[in-house]
């Protein structure tokens, strides 16, 4: 049986890195887009109104209203096997914490595409999706 899709929720201001993020990740394996969101109130209300109908939220931290960090915060209580990355221009050793400490399994700068690749192919690879 073949695994399922990785269903990806993007949280990104700037349109056209979504249709970039997108390509990307089809390049990387069985990932299927579920939804956008270019600013926290929007992303935060999409998570309300379709909990359990992702398994991956990525985040960028500066958003054109509000922030990644608190999309992350919403994403906190969250059943196992969902995974959330931020991606983003700005993370250094001390945003990288307090992204941990906020619930995200990883914060990575853009600039360090090839440990976001790696992350994605290791979420795509896992038996049966990324869902437990």
């Amino acid at each position: 049986m073949p695994p399922n899709p990785v269903r990806v929720f993007l949280v990104e201001d700037m349109k056209h890195l979504q249709g970039v993020m997108e390509d990307l990740l089809r390049t990387l394996g069985d990932f299927r887009m579920v939804g956008t969101a270019t600013t926290e109130a929007e992303a935060n209300l999409w998570l309300d109104e379709h909990a359990g109908e992702w398994d991956l939220v990525i985040a960028d931290l500066v958003l054109e209203q509000g922030t990644g960090l608190g999309v992350v915060a919403k994403c906190r209580e969250r059943p196992a096997g969902r995974k959330v990355v931020v991606l983003s221009d700005y993370v250094t050793p001390g945003i990288h914490r307090h992204c941990l400490m906020l619930g995200a399994d990883a914060a990575i700068s853009k600039a360090h595409l090839p440990a976001f690749v790696s992350f994605c192919e290791q979420l795509a690879g896992q038996p049966d999706g990324p869902r437990a």
